[in-house]
């Protein structure tokens, strides 16, 4: 593996889109999620995706200037229509507007249609917690997930995210897939070619597998409670968009270049001032959460609060690089060669 600058990363990944015609807006953000998800150590939704995401707007699968419509019907509800923009961009135009209605009526949510692959939730949950909101997100995503008790699978790794503002440091994030692993994780033991833990796919047939080759379906979180979160994810975010549900959507990697696969999803904003002032509430979660880091830890590692990893981690890559396969780092190059102005060092 070698390290990318994850500054100057960001930089070159945003010229290069604009460089194929993709819009200032949709650039920014694409760049700015997927450095940001790879800083805080989730390489799963990170720059990892970069070349899969350019191909995606030269074949025409992303529009590289989307014409968003929304539909709002009531005061703190909206449908957005994405027109198949990247998942990146419409959900933060999704995630503001539930922001604005938040700030006038306590809280906002938006459904969104015909978008794609969002990259990490956690991008839009902190996007409002950093403004001073409570932010949740949720995404549907293609069968790949087994369905407890069955052979095969039908909803996707449909995540949950949940930020809040901390006093002092980066907000309180959760951010869980609600299969045990994400599929760009079982696709990242394949390029390393290392054995999966139990429990986390299963082959064609339903049954277990620790060979990342054979994996065709991932393991629900939790069994049957990681698959009813995993139906909840699906009716916010496709039932009441209109969309097409994770079994009928196209597979993001193995479905023809130019299909737009109708990925939808769902935001919500809370305004804190509208059930309690906002300081106190904010007080009363930062001690939460040193007394969560205090309590008595039965291993090496400590109690820790959702999010922390990726606060330690964040640091860290932002001075040493983020470390990329070389496969994928050749992608990079191929598609443009100042790519390697962007590299550190080999590990």
């Amino acid at each position: 593996m070698t390290n990318f600058d994850g500054l100057l990363l960001k930089e070159k990944i945003y010229e290069t889109y604009i460089s194929i015609g993709v819009n200032d807006a949709t650039a920014r953000f694409a760049s700015e999620s997927m450095v940001q998800t790879s800083l805080r150590g989730v390489d799963s939704h990170g720059i990892n995706l970069f070349p899969h995401y350019f191909r995606s707007f030269q074949s025409g699968r992303l529009n590289k200037n989307p014409d968003f419509k929304f539909i709002q019907k009531k005061a703190s509800t909206a449908l957005l229509d994405a027109d198949h923009a990247i998942g990146h961009h419409s959900g933060i135009v999704a995630m503001d507007k539930c922001i604005e209605m938040a700030e006038k009526n306590g809280m906002g949510a938006c459904a969104v249609r015909n978008s794609s692959h969002f990259g990490a939730s956690s991008y839009f949950g902190l996007h409002a917690a950093k403004k001073g909101y409570i932010g949740m997100a949720f995404t549907n995503a293609d069968a790949l997930v087994k369905s407890f008790n069955g052979k095969h699978s039908f909803f996707g790794t449909n995540p949950i995210c949940f930020c809040a503002p901390l006093h002092g440091e980066e907000p309180l994030c959760l951010d869980m897939a609600t299969s045990l692993v994400s599929w760009n994780k079982i696709k990242n033991y394949r390029r390393s070619d290392d054995l999966l833990e139990d429990h986390w796919a299963y082959d064609k047939e339903g049954k277990p597998v620790n060979d990342p080759h054979q994996a065709a379906s991932l393991s629900p979180a939790g069994d049957y409670k990681g698959f009813g979160l995993g139906m909840m994810v699906e009716i916010l975010c496709a039932l009441l968009s209109g969309s097409v549900i994770a079994k009928d959507m196209l597979a993001m990697f193995t479905s023809p270049a130019e299909a737009q696969r109708q990925v939808s999803h769902f935001f919500i904003a809370f305004d804190i001032d509208s059930f309690i002032n906002k300081d106190s509430f904010v007080e009363s979660l930062t001690n939460m959460v040193h007394r969560l880091r205090e309590e008595p830890s039965q291993g090496s590692e400590p109690v820790m609060a959702p999010g922390d990893p990726e606060k330690k981690t964040y640091p860290i890559r932002l001075a040493d690089g983020i470390p990329c396969f070389d496969e994928i780092i050749a992608e990079y190059v191929a598609i443009n060669p100042d790519f390697k102005k962007c590299l550190l060092k080999s590990n």
